[in-house]
């Protein structure tokens, strides 16, 4: 099959590489390859310059992701990440106080080490742990708190939406049987429902507090439009924040060197390093757009509908903008090429994922914990999956032990 269209490759001559210009320090790299796919209509961008300025052009809508495809029972309803315009911006404004400095560093900071003690401690217990478990135990308690979903068992409610949001880890029976997948999903997404969301919203209903159920309720609106934004938040934040603190974990656990300037850095160091990685490893490998009307990209025209497909993988190793050896993990990169953090991981522009900052430092905060218990170490690596409709790496099955006490 030949390789997509793409707009203005870039021409900037790669400057010296310091190692082997083959190296390459991604650990999903190879099955990203592989299984990163384009519709065959878009044109593809790989170029950093172009994406930023694709992500920000208000002429370019969301594609893949519509408001037709989200039936609320009302219009005014829809979650913020299927909205585009005027629309989109009001229902942002209306989130943005969920998602301050201050209410990260406050609110949620005090969760994040809260439930970050007590799975340490139930890890050392134990002796061992399974990575990803631990991990989408603490996204969903801290992305509950945000949404408004404590009125129920947190572990509980981590397992039934891991169990819901199982993408690309079907069993060979499954993967034979497709026509029970849609079945499967909708009996667990009936148990987050009865036994997780319909409590919260009932109790809410009682009393307002500060969380996106009590705002919602305020705007009017229903148990299934609420329902549907606690799903989009689970695939949005929960999961995805799952699999990066695996990742980061997977790095810093096999590297010695990595693992003592983590440990020895200030927040900003740390947070510096979890970037790097990041552009390395992006959780979502693809962002889609429609040109509603004639625009221009760089020197590039684009017609009216056109769809264009930001390959982040790419554009975050575009050496114009990353310096040499992009595919190294240096996590001096940002400070020296004076480049935003994360790159585009988090997307850009008006749609850029509103709970990154809430992401980065639920990560830094397991993490320093976590490489500071005594005799921590990766017994089994992860094994990589890959969700096709998410376009995204899934880590399972690492194991981590360490000494009983």
């Amino acid at each position: 099959m030949s390789s997509p269209p793409t707009l203005e490759q870039s021409t900037d001559p790669a400057a010296a590489c310091p190692v082997d210009p083959s190296r390459d320090e991604r650990k999903s790299g190879r099955l990203a390859a592989q299984r990163v796919a384009f519709d065959p209509a878009a044109q593809v961008i790989t170029r950093f310059s172009l994406a930023r300025d694709l992500l920000r052009n208000s002429v370019a809508k969301q594609a893949g992701a519509s408001p037709d495809q989200v039936d609320t029972g009302n219009p005014e309803h829809v979650p913020v990440f299927y909205l585009d315009g005027e629309m989109h911006r009001r229902k942002r404004s209306t989130i943005a106080r969920l998602f301050t400095p201050t209410a990260v560093t406050t609110r949620y900071r005090a969760i994040m080490e809260r439930v970050t003690d007590a799975l340490l401690a139930r890890l050392r217990s134990a002796g061992a742990a399974q990575l990803d478990a631990l991990s989408l135990e603490l996204a969903v308690a801290v992305a509950a708190e945000i949404v408004g979903l404590t009125d129920s068992d947190r572990r509980s409610m981590a397992a039934r939406i891991g169990a819901t949001l199982t993408f690309g880890h079907l069993s060979r029976w499954h993967r034979l049987a497709r026509h029970v997948q849609p079945l499967i999903f909708r009996y667990h997404m009936l148990k987050f429902y009865y036994r997780d969301v319909r409590p919260a919203i009932e109790s809410r209903r009682r009393a307002r507090r500060e969380d996106l159920i009590s705002q919602l309720l305020d705007e009017g609106y229903s148990n299934k439009a609420i329902m549907i934004e606690c799903m989009t938040y689970a695939v949005a934040v929960m999961v995805t924040t799952r699999e990066f603190i695996v990742m980061a974990a997977w790095h810093l656990l096999e590297r010695d060197a990595l693992r003592a300037r983590f440990l020895a850095a200030d927040e900003a160091g740390q947070l510096a390093i979890l970037d790097e990685i990041l552009r390395l490893e992006p959780v979502a490998s693809v962002l889609q757009r429609r040109a509603a009307e004639e625009m221009t990209i760089g020197s590039d025209t684009i017609s009216a509908g056109s769809l264009l497909a930001v390959d982040i993988r790419s554009v975050n190793t575009d050496e114009s903008v990353t310096g040499p050896c992009p595919h190294v993990l240096d996590p001096d990169r940002a400070k020296r090429m004076k480049a935003a953090s994360g790159y585009l991981s988090f997307g850009y522009g008006s749609h850029r994922c509103p709970g990154s900052q809430v992401a980065m430092h639920e990560t830094r905060v397991f993490l320093d914990r976590l490489l500071r218990v005594p005799g921590i170490r990766l017994e089994h690596a992860p094994k990589i999956g890959w969700s096709d409709m998410l376009m995204s790496y899934e880590l399972r099955g690492a194991m981590i032990a360490c000494d009983r006490g």
